[in-house]
């Protein structure tokens, strides 16, 4: 058996990732960027107003309150108002290029106004901010030529509009992994079929294909394989055009398991296989032909755990994410005793809270049984436990991995 830091260091290193394409900002969120995204513009283009008020020389408000000719107005998305000169003020509101030679933007709330009087309104300056206060400089959000979003970044909702207010349209993108699923066991039945003696639901196929959704990818459900060689036969000659192959089940080592003895008849190739972890000992990885393959143990809560530790980094590994293999680590204590651990590093589902003091309280569930989902359904996070750890206690320190 090896570490588990080292099975997904190995995994993450056999990979590569895939190509590129080109999507739509309408197409863009949770897509993984392949280049830089430069932007094509400076923002803002010139210096603009923060505020609705009065645009104003530094000069003219030094004594306060200070009457000012009102000379014009400036509005966003109009042309630029002349020149502010002694004396004179511009009404300007937020989003307007402000005018020469202005330097103070005095808001509204401010002033007090007399548009009838001769000569044009006049406006009483009642409060002036320092030089420069409510004004957007020329370039202050980016330039033009800056690299605002950087390749292998995931895109959220806030980059789409980044890019959007960028101009850039079009981004490159890596296309989504296809990740071909099949589990494999006489014994499984899917959802709404009708259940034998000794007959199981297949959970795993679906939560996989859920997660692989969800982490970028495009899943491929391949079905049921019973324990029948001429099936994993069959499975081989279905992988033109997939990125990773992920079986759930069969990696035992029982008469009935067969992906490591029926598909290595059809040239597999492991790389390693039993990994020193509770729950999922039964790990395997290497390649049927071209194609990755990472066999995942069959019980429910064990193959979604693998999957959280190896299957997501294989996937950001494939989209060319720089931080693949990196796990969301995050430091708490815990909330109740716990006994000392054996030789396999053990990842225990568990609750988190805030104490009074903001700490994460992580709770581990009494019962640990790997084929519990209704526990790892409720839980916050698996709380890290290395190889041969000593007995714990409640407000010890914990390492957790978020979910």
């Amino acid at each position: 058996m090896i570490p588990t830091h080292e099975a997904r260091q190995r995994i993450v290193s056999a990979l590569g990732p895939v190509a590129t394409e080109v999507v739509s900002l309408a197409q863009a969120c949770g897509r993984v960027l392949a280049e830089d995204t430069v932007a094509r513009i400076t923002q803002p283009p010139h210096d603009v107003s923060a505020m609705d008020g009065y645009a104003v020389r530094q000069a003219d408000v030094q004594r306060l309150p200070a009457t000012l000719t009102q000379a014009g107005e400036a509005r966003a998305g109009g042309q630029a108002a002349q020149p502010v000169r002694p004396g004179q003020c511009v009404r300007i509101f937020t989003g307007a290029p402000v005018p020469a030679d202005a330097d103070t933007i005095v808001i509204q709330e401010h002033v007090r106004a007399d548009p009838a009087s001769a000569g044009g309104p006049r406006i009483e300056i009642l409060q002036a901010p320092p030089p420069g206060t409510h004004i957007r400089r020329a370039g202050q959000d980016f330039r033009a030529g800056a690299a605002g979003l950087a390749a292998g970044r995931a895109l959220g909702a806030r980059d789409v509009g980044l890019a959007a207010a960028m101009n850039v349209p079009w981004l490159r993108v890596r296309r989504r992994p296809r990740v071909a699923i099949v589990s494999t066991g006489d014994e499984l039945q899917l959802p709404g079929d009708p259940l034998g003696p000794g007959q199981i639901l297949a959970s795993n196929g679906f939560a996989l294909a859920a997660y692989v959704a969800a982490w970028g990818g495009e899943p491929l459900q391949l079905g049921i394989l019973r324990d029948r060689p001429e099936e994993f036969a069959r499975l081989a000659q279905e992988l033109a055009q997939v990125d990773l192959l992920v079986t759930s089940g069969g990696a035992s080592v029982g008469d009935y398991d067969l992906v490591r003895s029926a598909l290595g008849a059809q040239g597999l190739r492991v790389d390693f296989w039993q990994v020193a972890m509770r729950p999922g000992k039964p790990l395997l990885f290497g390649r049927l032909g071209t194609t990755p393959l990472l066999g995942l143990p069959g019980n429910p809560v064990s193959a979604l755990v693998c999957a959280l530790l190896f299957l997501r980094p294989a996937l950001e590994r494939l989209l060319g994410v720089p931080t693949a293999g990196q796990l969301p680590y995050a430091a708490a204590v815990l909330g109740r005793d716990l006994p000392a651990n054996d030789a396999r590093e053990d990842f225990l589902r568990a609750t988190l809270a805030r104490d009074e003091a903001g700490r994460w309280i992580a709770t581990p569930f009494p019962v640990q049984d790997s084929a519990m989902l209704s526990i790892l359904a409720r839980a916050d996070c698996l709380v890290q436990r290395a190889p041969k750890a000593p007995a714990a206690k409640a407000g010890d320190a914990a390492q957790v991995i978020l979910l």
